[in-house]
């Protein structure tokens, strides 16, 4: 009696999970390799932002004392002493030299101690408005503020307490009245605030209230003057993350069809710039085509650096452009906090990074005149040729990548022919390919032949 062997399914189950084992184990590997990425633009951020952001203190912020007496140079040593490295404190003679040291940005904060003295000085010639590009009028905001509590941007950002500049205020002589702060809150509303708080008691310690003057007032509806900063993040998303798209979907397309892609690209997120500065959210109120065509530069140079280094880095790239105009770029552009209010090595990187060339390009061409224009201007120009660069030596080694798979590839053809060549044996010539066979045919009809001759004749 035959037995009818059952199968084992513990084997069979056993047997899947071995297989299904290996195949978790590659996609996890997978997944943790590619996780890699996120968490170090997490780390990345945190670095840069709460580097650059966290503990905001002056450093040689530059500010002003208005008037040529011995009070106020004895006001602007106290204060210097006492700031410990935190404040620069000069004096102008007058106050038309300190308005137009603010509208320059070569200080940011000028204290005129007596202000109805120098209107008496000045002939009564206080400056009620300033004449900006294309005619546009810049009106200068006044207002009379007591001690506002404005918030202190580091740990030592109060060094001219009340205390402090008591001291000064003794050491420049008697009190005066109406005293009087000239700011620029285009240039910078924190460093305003920083300024105002740090004059704010020694105009207490006066008995006066402190008139604050904003002798370059920002637009209508961006009072903070930091749209400009937003402006900056929706322009480099726009230009980073297109990078990707042109990287990865248009890698099969050659460098030239992507280079030119890029381009095109920048021009539409740079005429998005402009509807969100000018139609849309009033960012400006006049230069919007000036805004544009630093727009487009600086969205230029993003896309054709980060075109150019996706050759280089493939996977990586949204790494790389992320740390080179997010990481470094916001933190460095001015746009919350100018350089007198960071460290060293984001202050050193406003000095040329092409975030702060839009920024204080676009601050310069709307508010201040044009004043330093050029050098921005240059700063975005050159990082556009440094995109251009590096789409070109993309260009160099995606043709040594070509010539180097073509000579591999003839390499192993030629390996592939040897081999083939190895295995199949030589073929004859013509001539003694031929005879052979011919010779066993003629043999072959001569033995048929002899055969049908003796069944003919019954041999």
């Amino acid at each position: 009696m035959s037995t009818v062997r059952r199968p084992d399914h513990r084997s069979e189950r056993h047997g899947g999970h071995r297989s299904a084992r290996p195949a978790h184990s590659t996609g996890l590997r997978h997944v943790l390799t590619h996780l890699i990425t996120p968490l170090l633009m997490c780390i990345g951020m945190g670095l840069a932002y709460l580097g650059a952001f966290a503990h905001p203190a002056p450093h040689d912020l530059p500010v002003a004392v208005v008037g040529s007496s011995r009070s106020a140079q004895l006001l602007a040593q106290s204060m210097n002493d006492r700031a410990q490295g935190e404040l620069e404190v000069r004096t102008v003679g007058n106050r038309a030299a300190a308005v137009e040291q603010l509208k320059h940005q070569q200080i940011f904060g000028a204290y005129v101690v007596d202000a109805t003295a120098q209107d008496a000085r000045s002939g009564g010639g206080k400056a009620q408005g300033a004449t900006s590009q294309g005619g546009h009028r810049q009106g200068v905001k006044s207002q009379g503020v007591q001690s506002q509590g404005v918030k202190s941007h580091g740990g030592r950002g109060d060094s001219a307490s009340a205390g402090d500049v008591g001291g000064a205020a003794e050491a420049a002589g008697s009190a005066r009245p109406a005293p009087e702060l000239l700011v620029a809150t285009a240039g910078s509303d924190t460093s305003a605030s920083v300024v105002q708080k740090i004059f704010t008691p020694l105009a207490a310690r006066q008995g006066a209230p402190l008139k604050v003057t904003d002798v370059a007032p920002t637009a209508e509806d961006d009072p903070t003057g930091q749209g400009v900063f937003f402006l900056l993040v929706a322009l480099s998303i726009g230009s980073y993350a297109s990078v990707a798209v042109i990287g990865g979907a248009g890698a099969v397309l050659p460098l030239r069809l992507r280079a030119a892609l890029a381009i095109g690209t920048s021009l539409v997120v740079s005429l998005i710039g402009a509807a969100f500065a000018g139609p849309v959210f009033h960012l400006v109120d006049h230069g919007l085509w000036g805004v544009w065509g630093m727009a487009w530069l600086y969205s230029a140079g993003i896309l054709l650096i980060g075109t150019g280094l996706h050759t280089f880095l493939k996977r990586w790239t949204t790494l790389g452009v992320m740390a080179l105009f997010v990481m470094l770029n916001f933190t460095s552009s001015g746009g919350i906090f100018r350089p007198e209010m960071q460290n060293g090595f984001f202050a050193a990187l406003h000095s040329f990074w092409n975030g702060a060339g839009f920024v204080e390009g676009t601050r310069s061409h709307v508010y201040f005149d044009g004043y330093g224009l050029s050098g921005h201007l240059w700063t975005l120009v050159w990082w556009l040729v440094a995109g251009v660069l590096t789409v070109g030596a993309a260009a160099l080694a995606e043709k040594r990548r070509r010539a180097a798979e073509a000579e591999t590839a003839a390499n192993a053809a030629a390996v592939a022919a040897a081999a083939v060549a190895a295995t199949v044996p030589p073929r004859q010539p013509r001539g003694a390919a031929d005879e052979g066979p011919k010779a066993e045919l003629e043999e072959e009809l001569e033995e048929e032949l002899e055969e049908e001759l003796e069944e003919a004749v019954g041999v």
